[in-house]
């Protein structure tokens, strides 16, 4: 794929996701949908925390 092709599909894609946004933003349900994506960072975060948790545990054993 050229690097033209490239730049051209990467506009569209931008594109659709900007409009898929707006038309959730502008809609009824916009709280409901920023409520579940906060959620989900939420629990998002939560699992990384853990898992850099148990991480630095397992470094901390191994060094020591």
């Amino acid at each position: 794929m050229s690097t033209s092709s490239k730049a051209v599909v990467s506009f569209i894609v931008g594109a659709a996701v900007g409009v898929a946004v707006g038309y959730f933003l502008n809609s009824d349900k916009k709280d409901e949908l920023v409520e579940k994506l906060r959620d989900q960072s939420d629990k998002l975060k939560e699992k990384w925390r853990k898992k850099k948790d148990q991480f630095q545990d397992e470094l901390e054993n191994e060094l020591a």
